[in-house]
């Protein structure tokens, strides 16, 4: 089929002249030009290796040293001193130009390279390094070593002159049997100043010289004063009387407390939640300070007790009253309610000094003993086998209240001999102290 176009035109374009095509063996586009790569002005571009802008800012960096050094050199070795008037003007690198001068500051390229001979680095005298100076150490404070502090024949009781009465760890969970033996030589934990022993710590810190003056309940700071925590005013008082600075605790604690104050004084302590915890170490030492930081801003303070010290909870509260002379108001489950007292000072108040490490604890007879009193081997290894199969009447929980448990098992001996206590996910040590304690109530 052929195809047939109005317009004829070529399909490959005629060579322009024939003539040289046959007779040259290559052909040379008219536009192009060659040269050669030696002795040629116009390959320099070429032939030259580009180079970083860091190379180019070292070179100049190199040329101004060797420069400054040379007009030093030249300088120090004439013996005129007059100074040349040329003034140098800092130019700084490509990358980072100097800035113009501005009077009062110094710049890295801003100084001059031909100062005197004698402030040039290469001319300056050699430093001698900074020579140290030995450190004298500051005197330690005198320790007194012989302060009056007695341990009890038990080792766990500590007796200080003017003290109301013995220090111990714990007044509530301290054992009456009396130890076995000592694991360590008996020795105050009250700090170095009344320690028989050599000191291997640190001694105190020297008493501060900024005098503040002491917080008395009395003169309170002004309500609503920026920077002061809120404190709540001394009392209950009686119509027609007011504070009085005294020292006794039964004038500390003042007239009975009447069930209107007790409702008030309670239901404002519930409102808060500034407590106090006592866990298995039940009333500690430290714990008698910590009861007198809560009655510096609170007429009542919170005392929340769990695990091994609620199974007695009357010797509980005998402790605390006897101890920091309050009085308690209400005492219900585990929650115990003290009342400092009508005329309660913080400034007045028992100062104890506080123990900086837990006492070793003495060696005590066992608390189970293999074969109780007044029963043979035989009859002990009965009566153990029998346990095991009884049904428990609680299951105890770790960290607890034990409240109800002497009575609990008062009315099961009544049906039967032998009692079994679930005490599953407790420590060895607490259920042997719970134990113990009910072998104490003569259960």
């Amino acid at each position: 089929m052929a195809l047939n176009l109005p317009i004829k035109f070529p399909i490959f374009a005629p060579i322009l002249n024939p003539a040289s095509n046959s007779n040259s063996t290559h052909h040379v586009p008219p536009f192009e030009v060659r040269f050669a790569r030696w002795n040629n002005a116009n390959a320099k571009e070429f032939n030259e290796r580009r180079r970083a802008q860091e190379e180019i800012e070292d070179e100049i960096r190199r040329e101004r040293r060797f420069d400054s050094a040379t007009r030093v050199a030249r300088i120090y070795g004439s013996a005129t001193s007059a100074t040349t008037g040329e003034v140098f003007k800092s130019i700084g690198t490509p990358s980072s130009p100097s800035k113009p001068s501005i009077p009062g500051k110094k710049s890295k390229y801003s100084r001059n390279p031909i100062p005197n001979s004698a402030s040039h680095p290469a001319f300056r005298p050699l430093l001698q390094p900074n020579k140290k100076v030995p450190i004298v150490p500051k005197q330690q404070p005198v320790v007194d070593r012989n302060a009056d502090v007695r341990i009890g024949e038990d080792g766990v009781t500590y007796v200080i002159d003017g003290a109301p009465f013995e220090f111990k760890y714990s007044y509530t969970e301290t054992p009456k049997a009396k130890p076995v033996k000592l694991r360590e030589t008996p020795y105050a934990p009250f700090g170095p100043t009344t320690m028989p022993r050599p000191w291997t710590g640190r001694a105190p810190l020297p008493p501060s010289k900024k005098k503040l003056r002491e917080f008395d309940s009395f003169r309170l700071p002004p309500p609503h004063k920026k920077g002061v925590k809120p404190v709540q005013a001394p009392g209950p008082y009686l119509p027609g009387s007011g504070p009085r600075y005294v020292m006794s605790r039964e004038e500390i604690l003042g007239e009975p407390l009447t069930d209107e104050e007790v409702k008030d004084l309670i239901n404002s302590c519930l409102k808060s939640k500034r407590q106090l915890n006592m866990g298995r170490d039940g009333l500690t030492h430290n714990m008698l300070d910590n009861i007198h930081a809560h009655w510096k801003r609170r007429r009542v303070c919170k005392i929340k007790c769990k695990g091994v010290c609620t199974v007695d909870m009357e010797n509980v509260r005998q402790q605390l009253e006897e101890r920091t002379g309050g009085k308690i108001i209400r005492s219900q489950g585990g929650v115990i309610f003290l009342f400092r007292g009508r005329n309660y000072n913080y400034r007045t108040r028992p100062r104890f000094p506080l123990m900086l490490w837990r006492p070793v604890t003495p060696v005590y007879p066992r608390l189970v003993q293999q074969v109780p009193e007044g029963l043979t081997l035989e009859e002990a290894t009965e009566m153990r086998n029998k346990g095991r199969n009884l049904i428990p009447i609680c299951k105890l929980g770790k960290n607890g209240v034990y409240t109800d448990l002497v009575r609990n098992v008062r009315e099961a001996f009544e049906e039967c001999e032998l009692v079994r206590i679930n005490c599953e996910g407790m420590n060895g040590s607490d259920y042997r102290r719970i134990g113990a304690k009910l072998k104490v109530w003569h259960i």
